[in-house]
Formats: structure tokens, C-alpha cells, sequence
């Protein structure tokens, strides 16, 4: 294995490689850039590796095919030191031809879809929840910039962090959600707001774990000032990217028989909600609208178009509640939702068009739903 440039390796397809791979490890895509720039053989990390060995009685080699492939760039790729070593000295029968053309052809594959993406597909990622740095989910910021490809790519390595503080109440006390509520509006207002009125941010891609009032809050303040597009963090397997064979989920819409002065509105996407636990708090003079999911679960949203299909079911039933029951009512939300809906719920209202909604969530403490927050225009001046 050699220790600096290989010589037998011409400087044009060395060039060429270095080009292909956009200067990572072909197989665990360290940048091997900042090797290169040292320009001491000592120093330099950034190995280029043969496929069929350089030479007959080397790993994977042939006596035919080793001098004829020995500067075809198809029969090399760049490897950082520790996986050089990998597969010419310590495991090369495990890293036979076929195995090693498929790890080039992958990395290559990559380098060339995320190099054609234009500009204007730039994203910010925006993260919200508690605890961000100690968060295992929210912490991996690898992993979400890896959710925006291909359609688009990381304008920066950083995140935009809105946080969840802690504070002296609990959240079954009215004075938590208002607090909670606070908070994230006035970190919105100098994170995002401002940026966006300096038109530094043009699109952000959100990634939140939160409870479910606090999602519908973030969703509110995004609504449509900026271009955005929300993921869900998957249980099975961890990630936040989207399944490739992720299936639809089928949503089911549920009207009142009779109408009351309370409006309810059950949103049963990844467990279900029983009317009993609404006439819990409400009474039973109330008239329940419902949205829910055949064969719900709680990591049932595979797909992005699951989010578009569930806010054109929201905007029918704002309306329709709307219309059934005037302009001065309240909408009562019960959510029981994957994350990224209940982002989209309050993306999807809106101010001057929609009800107010005052938003419940199931207490542990009180062992039913309480009332958390109100999502209302502001008022004015």
C-alpha cells in the first residue's frame, strides 16, 4: 500500500478521481480535502485505491487485467488511510471486485445528483424542541441534512435552534403553555422572522419533537411567510428521511348528526380518540367533527404527500366547520398526531379565514385532556 502518491497513477486521472469523488473516501466519505492542501506525503490522508490490483500478486489482482486497468480512473477510487488499509491489508477477501465497484459507483452516484442541484434549492434546517444538544434525534444533524436530498441541500451546516425552556410550572398549569407559547414566539421573531424580513432565509427545512400544542404554535408562526417543508422523525428504522416504499395514509372524515354551541374537532391520525374522553371536558351538548386515519399508528406518516393530502382535508374542514357554525365560534382541537401533521395544522390556518382554536392535549397528571393554548388572530391594536 503506498504511502504517498501513487506514481503509477497518471496526474490527469488522479485529477479526474479526486473530481469524481469531490475529494471524500469513496467508502466512508471523510473530506479529504484538508489532507491535500498540506501537500506533505506524511500528511496526507487521501489514498488512491485499485480495484484490480496494480499489480498481478496484489489484492484482487490478475496477470491480464492488473496492467491493463493500472490508470483507468473506472479501476480507482480515493480512500482515506483506515479504509485503504481495510481492504488491501486486513479484510481484502472480504472486499472482492463486485463489492468495491458497487461502493465507487454509489459514491459517484452521489457527488453527481447533489452537485447538479441548483441554488435556489438551498434550505436552512430549523429544529425545535427541548434540550436540543442532548436530544439524540434532534442532535443528528447529519442526518436531516441527508433528509433534504435530493430535492435539496443545506445552505449551511448549522441549524436554526428554537428551544423549549425549562421554568418553574408543570404542564398540566395554564401559566406553562402561555410561557411555553411566549417563548417560542418571541425566539421565532429574532431566529426566523427577522431573517426572513432581511430575506436571508428563502426556504427551511423543520424538524421538531415537541408536545403537540407547542408543534401547532410552530406551525402558526411559520404559516406562509417563508417556503418550508416538515419531516417526520420515524421510529422504524430511526431516521427523519422519507421511505423510499413509504405507503399513503388514508385519511377518514367524520361530520357532526347535530349541531351544538361547542365545536370539537377530533384529529385520531396515530391513536384513536373516543367521544367519551371529548364529553369528558366539553360536556355533551357538542358537536364533534373528526378527522381520522384507517389503520392509524403512531409511525404510520411515510410520505411527504401524506402532508399535502392532510392539509387539503384541513382546509375543507375548517371551512365546512365555518359554515355550519359562524364566524364568532371556537374550534375545540383534540390531536392525537404523527409530528410533522401537527406542524402542518397550524401552517395550514389561517388568521383572517379560519376559527380560533383553543388546543387541548391528554395530561398525564390529570389522566384526561386539558386545555393548553389558544391559536387566534392577533388582536388589534
Amino acid at each position: 500500500m503506498a504511502q504517498g502518491p501513487n506514481k503509477s497513477v497518471s496526474t490527469k486521472t488522479r485529477l479526474i478521481l479526486w473530481a469524481r469523488g469531490a475529494g471524500r473516501c469513496y467508502y466512508c466519505n471523510r473530506d479529504l480535502i484538508g489532507d491535500l492542501i498540506s501537500l506533505s506525503p506524511r500528511l496526507v490522508k487521501g489514498l488512491v485505491a485499485h480495484i484490480v490490483a496494480e499489480k498481478p500478486d496484489g489484492p484482487r489482482g490478475d496477470s491480464i487485467r492488473s496492467p491493463l486497468l493500472v490508470d483507468n480512473v473506472d479501476n480507482l477510487m480515493l480512500m482515506c488511510h483506515d479504509h485503504h488499509r481495510l481492504i488491501d491489508e486486513e479484510k481484502p477477501a472480504e472486499y472482492p471486485e463486485s463489492r468495491l465497484l458497487a461502493i465507487k459507483q454509489a459514491h459517484e452516484r452521489r457527488v453527481q445528483v447533489q452537485s447538479a442541484i441548483t441554488q435556489d434549492r438551498a434550505t436552512r434546517v430549523l429544529r425545535y424542541g427541548a434540550r436540543i444538544g442532548l436530544n439524540e434525534s434532534l442532535v443528528d444533524l447529519s442526518g436531516m441534512h441527508n433528509a433534504v436530498f435530493p430535492g435539496r441541500y443545506p445552505e449551511t451546516l448549522e441549524a436554526i435552534d428554537l428551544e423549549i425552556v425549562g421554568c418553574q410550572f408543570s404542564d398540566h398549569e395554564p401559566e406553562y403553555w402561555s410561557y411555553q407559547q411566549e417563548n417560542l414566539r418571541r425566539q421565532f421573531d429574532s431566529k426566523v422572522r427577522g431573517r426572513i424580513e432581511k430575506g436571508e432565509l428563502r426556504h427551511v427545512s423543520v424538524f421538531a419533537l415537541a408536545p403537540q400544542p407547542l408543534l401547532i404554535e410552530l406551525g402558526r408562526q411559520l404559516c406562509d411567510i417563508v417556503p418550508a417543508d416538515v419531516y417526520q422523525r420515524h421510529r422504524e428504522p430511526a431516521t427523519w428521511a422519507w421511505p423510499s416504499d413509504g405507503a399513503e395514509v388514508q385519511f377518514e372524515l367524520s361530520r357532526p348528526a347535530s349541531k351544538h354551541r361547542e365545536i370539537a374537532l377530533k384529529l385520531g391520525v396515530s391513536a384513536s380518540i373516543t367521544d367519551e374522553r371529548i364529553t369528558d371536558v366539553l360536556g355533551r351538548d357538542v358537536s364533534i367533527w373528526s378527522i381520522s386515519a384507517e389503520n392509524g399508528h403512531n409511525d404510520c406518516l411515510k410520505t411527504a404527500s401524506t402532508l399535502r393530502a392532510f392539509r387539503q382535508h384541513m382546509r375543507r374542514i375548517f371551512n365546512d366547520i365555518k359554515v355550519a357554525h359562524g364566524e364568532k365560534a371556537t374550534i375545540n382541537v383534540f390531536p392525537a398526531m404523527p409530528v410533522a401533521l401537527a406542524v402542518e395544522l397550524g401552517r395550514v390556518w389561517m388568521p383572517k379565514a379560519d376559527l380560533p382554536m383553543r388546543i387541548f392535549d391528554q395530561n398525564r397528571s390529570r389522566d384526561r385532556f386539558i386545555s393548553t393554548l389558544e391559536i387566534q388572530a392577533p388582536k388589534a391594536p
